[in-house]
């Protein structure tokens, strides 16, 4: 039966999107019952512990979540980047982001890399554990005074030999504390152009000269482990280079395409979370002898926010289909991230002021959601980096 024929016998057409096929929605509906299920009843102990259990990612590995990007080769599902938004969307409505992006970063931020720039023995080393959730990844660009201007790390690999010897740190790793493998950009020729002089390595938990300085105490996404790393004359053998020497800066900057893409959907994904929940609230909480919802302010915010929620997420959806079909998509990526980390923003601050003093509490979902959203606008390409990318392409 048609859409059409379904309203036509008097039932509700299902809401779907031109750009997803039943393969995409059948995914939805599978990450959906996670986030349910093992998650959301699960995600304020981890909030607690300050990391996503190991047998919880060992789950999301099993049931094909860490691979959905990857071949068949390896366990993965060979889908594309709308799956990929399909994803984060979902995981970013668990409330729980801090579960989300230590997900996220071990699929589309720090495998990937492995997987694109690695050797053949590599890939047939590390996939199908990746994708299988046996070994999580991090990766380690990030440095106390290096962010986005990735040119300006500082962390060296001189080569001495069949070995590199690593030496700096890195600042703000996702999965940094837990990981197994770390994809470690590293400069490697000081004397070249900034954009030829980084490398990517890939350097093993246990490697002698590598340790976890300390774990990060963060204001939010705080079930994701977070830390600081420290690189005193660590050897690595010379196999582990992830692709060319010298070319890292530009794998860095092409996989940002699809990491801002991930954090876009996740964000309105975190956006409708809270419009939802906030809903429910309004609608049953009374002020003044009738409930928040009859406040013709109140209904209207929520409309106005929801208008804004439902553009953004066309807008990320159509940015994965431009990357999905091959196309130049760097200044529609590039809006995503700025339009969708300043609106998961806006909205949490409306939400939780019409939860009122209840919104204040660390018992509410709203608090924490708020905590969490506060990095979106930051992380992975601030706001302003953002805004000049899209203004050098218009």
């Amino acid at each position: 039966m048609t859409a059409a024929e379904t309203i036509k016998a008097g039932g509700e057409a299902p809401r779907r999107s031109p750009y997803f096929t039943e393969e995409h929605e059948a995914l939805r509906d599978q990450v959906r019952r996670f986030v349910e299920t093992e998650i959301k009843p699960h995600g304020l102990a981890w909030e607690e512990a300050g990391f996503v259990p190991r047998e919880v990612l060992k789950r999301m590995g099993a049931l094909g979540f860490f691979g959905i990007r990857y071949p068949s080769e390896y366990g993965g599902s060979e889908m594309d980047t709308l799956a990929t938004v399909v994803l984060a969307e979902e995981l970013g409505r668990s409330t729980f982001s801090g579960a989300a992006i230590t997900a996220l970063v071990h699929t589309d931020m720090a495998s990937v890399h492995i997987f694109n720039a690695g050797s053949q023995a590599q890939r047939d080393t590390f996939m199908p554990d990746i994708i299988a959730g046996e070994k999580i990844v991090a990766v380690a660009v990030t440095e106390p005074d290096a962010g986005s201007d990735v040119k300006g790390i500082r962390t060296t690999a001189r080569r001495e030999g069949d070995h590199y010897v690593l030496n700096g740190a890195k600042m703000f790793i996702t999965n940094g504390v837990h990981a197994d493998l770390y994809c470690v950009a590293a400069k490697t020729d000081l004397a070249a152009k900034p954009s030829q002089s980084v490398s990517i390595f890939l350097v093993e938990k246990g490697t002698p000269g590598f340790r976890v300085s300390r774990a990060l105490d963060k204001h939010g996404w705080r079930s994701s482990d977070t830390a600081e790393l420290v690189f005193e004359d660590c050897r690595i053998p010379a196999e582990n280079l992830l692709g060319q020497e010298g070319r890292g800066f530009y794998a860095i900057m092409s996989n940002f395409q699809n990491e801002r893409t991930v954090i876009g959907a996740m964000a309105i994904g975190e956006a409708q979370a809270a419009i939802d929940l906030t809903l429910d609230y309004v609608k049953t909480r009374k002020a003044f002898g009738a409930p928040l919802w009859d406040k013709q302010a109140i209904r209207q915010k929520l409309a106005t926010l929801a208008g804004k929620v439902e553009a953004g997420r066309q807008l990320v959806y159509h940015a994965a289909w431009l990357d999905a079909q091959g196309f130049e998509a760097t200044r529609e990526v590039s809006m995503v991230k700025a339009y969708c980390g300043e609106l998961v923003n806006e909205v949490m601050y409306a939400c939780l002021q019409f939860h009122g003093g209840m919104g204040f509490m660390r018992e509410s979902t709203i608090e924490r959601m708020t905590r969490d959203a506060r990095v979106q606008s930051i992380g992975g390409g601030a706001t302003e980096v953002m805004l000049e990318e899209v203004a050098k392409r218009l």
